[in-house]
């Protein structure tokens, strides 16, 4: 490590305590932020100037900072960007005390912008991240300047029957049943399916993408906590499903103050297509972008139309900020691209 380095800063190159490999992107950092009881991997993008905006960029259930790494590349002309790694995934150890429900993911959102000192920052959310993303804007809102959801875990009805088998592991014994059935599964017969899930268009996923998506499971694979928080986090998001009254997740979303941008794949297999209606009325003021040949992880599919549609959020909402691109509009693409 630099001498030069600040404390709880680690260069992508030192000896890590956990399993496998990192993987930082070309103009990428990573380094730790560690809290009382708590150790956060925090992956970030320097901007291409100074005095841009801050961005704070959070993943979803079984994702990683890595989620963002398409996305922020297309924005560090627009914002200063970080993504973390939520307790228990990516390169984030578990919490001290093995909380994974919503509330407890925000709290840790929370604590690290107030630690940093980064807010009001710009908030993007991912599916699990995406129901933390709305916890945070609707309780602290002088930490949110807008807010960006992408497939956002928010209650549902009838619940798609691709997302069950997710579902399920939050009933207790059910992961170490999933663990005994799929044992003999490879990590690249595992990337496949959950690429599949996940991707509107599997296609579109590139070779070496792939390769890095397979080494970082494999990884995951050996961490010994590897399961208890998948199946932690997935208690969590049916917790806040059951959860009414003010801590509601729909009734949080009415309390966000911030310009919202929601972002809704045709082709998501766990959250539904239909439920962006909901969620465009339940969120003041919000804009949304439709793509309807998109999956689950639009901003890994279609990073430049995500891209474009917060530029705009960002032009009408920041008239400080300049961005180097012109100002285009947000509309729904029917062929999923910007």
């Amino acid at each position: 490590m630099s001498s030069t380095e600040p404390p709880g800063v680690r260069s992508a190159s030192e000896a890590s305590p956990q399993v496998g490999a990192v993987h930082v992107a070309e103009g990428e950092q990573l380094r730790t932020a560690v809290l009382p009881g708590l150790e956060l991997a925090v992956r970030s993008r320097p901007p291409v100037r100074t005095g841009l905006p801050p961005a704070l960029f959070v993943h979803g259930l079984g994702g990683s900072s890595t989620n963002w790494t398409d996305l922020m590349a297309q924005l560090e002309d627009s914002v200063d960007g970080e993504a973390l790694d939520l307790p228990g995934f990516g390169w984030s150890p578990p919490p001290a005390d093995r909380d994974y429900s919503v509330t407890a993911l925000a709290r840790a959102v929370i604590r690290h912008l107030d630690a940093a000192g980064r807010g009001p920052v710009h908030l993007f959310g991912n599916s699990l991240g995406g129901a933390v993303s709305t916890r945070v804007a609707a309780v602290r809102p002088d930490l949110v300047r807008t807010l960006t959801l992408i497939s956002p875990a928010l209650p549902e009805l009838r619940v798609q029957k691709s997302a069950v088998p997710t579902a399920l592991l939050a009933v207790p014994g059910m992961a170490s049943l999933v663990g005994r059935l799929t044992r003999g599964l490879s990590a690249e017969e595992r990337t496949r399916g959950v690429t599949a899930l996940c991707y509107g268009d599997p296609s579109r996923v590139s070779q070496e993408g792939f390769a890095h998506a397979v080494a970082e499971m494999e990884r995951r694979m050996a961490l010994p906590y590897f399961w208890d928080a998948m199946t932690r986090s997935s208690r969590g998001i049916v917790d806040a499903y059951t959860l009414g009254g003010q801590h509601g997740l729909w009734r949080q979303a009415q309390r966000v103050l911030a310009p919202t941008l929601l972002v809704y794949g045709g082709r998501d297999q766990l959250v539904s297509y239909r439920m962006a209606r909901k969620a465009a009325a339940a969120f003041r003021g919000s804009r949304l972008l439709t793509l309807p040949e998109a999956g689950h992880v639009a901003m890994m599919e279609y990073p430049e139309a995500v891209a474009q549609a917060f530029r705009e959020l960002l032009h009408d909402t920041d008239p400080d900020t300049h961005d180097t691109h012109d100002t285009l509009g947000i509309r729904n693409t029917e062929d999923g691209r910007g």
